[in-house]
């Protein structure tokens, strides 16, 4: 993980999340410096227990003597140990505070990171999301943001701390004694160093396979739980099983390869601190002086060996998650740095005038360069108020039209216009303002009748009287009035309590909830019977004259009160017409 990656994360928190890291780098200084008082407080509190005489001589403590008009050496066992039980306790509710602090502000990020990803994500052109998979996205979203939270943000913060950590128990070691404490620290650090070197690469490459692999995991749930009803009909539950096998098996034993490489030292460097301690002890009871000065000096090495070891641990962990998670961080990365139209900041509320015409210029469209041309030099004119039908066989364009009159596709020749004003990136939204939409396929969520008909609109925000209008218009309202919720009931998944004309007629009825001016009709009443077809369009027909309706269909006859249709060929070529005329032209 580069500084340029750590940098790029930065940009993207709020300014509350960087004063919160500042505030959080506080702390981690000021536990640091608890963490010398309590360690450098065993000296005297041992020095106290074995040899008062010695303590009560010494210059430093002399302040607390007079303070407390202490008299004689055993008078300062009590004010000792309580000095060093509230320098440990202090300790332990500082380092208590940074851990909650870590913890909270860790979470918090990634929340941040994912609602940004969501975010950014939705605002992306339609082709942008035609081109990729959204299993992509989902597992960035959920699945490598928490990645982010536990293997970067997490270690990167703790590995701050014990970095502080580590520097104030050596600066406290070494004013007890110097060469021991700079030879045990060296000697730690070649062997984490050594450690480092030869898992670099294995936790590189388990990194990566967790990333992929958390991907395909996503997709095979997708896939196969979308698609529930092919695969039971096809009996294909083995297929699925064997893909979701095929991702999840090398991504558990690739975690758990990293788990292990993570946490092994750890034992290794306790049984080393031991043998260090039993070093230091020997060479101490060496010397002259007897055990009552070595016990102060070995209770002050031990309990910091013992904050030590676990710091240095920390430090190593902590860069084995950094970089076990790097795949995933450098995804959502990509992800953070998807661009954002011009238009987001924008009011809501601003639309592009549409008082004329629609019009399509000399314009052509293809998915990609090696595909071939979809349409081709295509010019054609919307009045506005007008009925236009368009109608074609499969595959000659009429959808890709419709997405490019409403914005979702842009032209890769030629122009789109809306009285005479070019529609581009910079006002595609104010124009997507005035369109209503029902498509073949009508999405819903699993949510309430009233909720998918007002679809997008906070719960409290919805007018239920206009909800009921439009119901009655789409020629749905006496069904939900017959359910026991009428307006409350709930759809199921993508719809799944209804039929297929239900969900087509409740799509008809949120384009109608909209009220917008533009009214587009993509093969909207294919899954209904001829009667409720016929009453639906008598409804359209009775729209107000402001409205432009644009309906495409495979049946001519659902176009027969168009004021003009357009016919589209595979080969490219054109025919607007009247009703009358189009039927001719197709009995030739």
């Amino acid at each position: 993980m580069t500084n340029l990656a750590l940098k790029k994360l930065w940009i993207y928190l709020p300014k509350r999340r960087q004063k919160q890291f500042w505030l959080i780098l506080i702390l981690m200084i000021l536990s640091s410096l608890v963490e010398i008082i309590s360690i450098g407080a065993v000296l005297p509190f041992l020095g106290v227990l074995t040899a008062p005489e010695q303590v009560y001589q010494h210059a430093l403590i002399q302040p607390l003597i007079q303070m407390l008009d202490i008299s004689t050496p055993n008078q300062l066992v009590l004010p000792v140990t309580v000095l060093f039980i509230i320098s440990a306790l202090t300790a332990g509710v500082i380092r208590l505070t940074l851990l909650y602090g870590i913890t909270r502000f860790s979470f918090a990020i990634g929340a941040d990171l994912s609602i940004e990803i969501y975010r950014r994500t939705l605002y992306q052109d339609y082709s942008v999301h035609l081109s990729r998979n959204s299993s992509e996205v989902i597992n960035g979203i959920i699945t490598k943001t928490n990645t982010v939270i536990g293997g970067v943000l997490i270690p990167i913060l703790n590995l701050i701390s014990s970095a502080l950590l580590i520097i104030a128990i050596v600066s406290v070691l070494v004013s007890v004694n110097i060469i021991v404490a700079v030879l045990s620290l060296i000697g730690f650090l070649v062997i984490y160093l050594g450690i480092v070197i030869l898992t670099r690469v294995r936790i590189q490459e388990n990194s990566r396979i967790i990333a992929d692999n958390s991907t395909q995991m996503i997709k095979s749930l997708q896939e196969g739980l979308n698609g529930i009803r092919d695969v039971l009909i096809d009996n294909a539950q083995k297929f699925y099983c064997q893909l979701y096998q095929n991702a999840d098996l090398p991504l558990r034993r690739a975690s758990g390869n990293n788990q292990f490489i993570n946490g092994s030292p750890r034992y290794a460097m306790e049984a080393i601190g031991m043998s260090l301690i039993a070093s230091i002890a020997y060479m101490l009871i060496q010397k002259e002086g007897g055990v009552s000065t070595v016990i102060p000096v070995l209770g002050v090495f031990a309990l910091g060996a013992q904050k030590l070891l676990p710091a240095l641990q920390q430090v190593y962990s902590s860069y084995s998650h950094i970089k076990g998670a790097n795949s995933s961080f450098e995804d959502v990365l990509s992800l953070l740095n998807q661009p954002l139209s011009k238009y987001v900041e924008q009011s809501e509320n601003i639309l592009i005038p549409f008082k004329k015409e629609i019009r399509l210029k000399n314009f052509s469209f293809r998915y990609e360069k090696s595909t071939p041309w979809v349409l081709k030099n295509i010019n054609l004119a919307f009045n506005k108020g007008e009925r236009i039908g368009i109608i074609g066989g499969t595959g000659s364009g009429k959808s890709t039209l419709i997405d490019i009159i409403m914005g979702l596709l842009s032209p890769v020749e030629g122009m789109l216009s809306v009285d005479n004003q070019l529609i581009n990136k910079k006002n595609i939204n104010k124009w997507q303002k005035h369109i209503a939409h029902v498509p073949q396929s009508v999405y819903l969520s699993d949510s309430t009748i009233e909720e998918n008909i007002a679809f997008g609109i906070p719960k409290d925000e919805i007018n239920s009287q206009l909800v009921k209008v439009a119901a009655q218009q789409a020629q749905i309202s006496d069904l939900i009035s017959g359910w026991r919720d009428g307006y409350k009931t709930f759809v199921g998944e993508q719809g799944a309590r209804l039929s297929g004309g239900q969900r087509q007629r409740i799509g008809i009825a949120r384009a109608l909830y909209k009220k917008s001016d533009v009214l587009i009709l993509d093969e909207a009443t294919s899954a209904l019977d001829n009667a409720t077809e016929q009453r639906i369009m008598n409804t359209v027909k009775e729209l107000s004259s402001e409205i432009t309706i644009i309906i495409i269909s495979h049946k001519l006859s659902t176009l027969k009160d168009c004021d003009r249709i357009v016919k589209l060929d595979k080969d490219g070529v054109v025919h607007v017409g009247r009703y009358e005329s189009i039927v001719n032209n197709r009995e030739k």
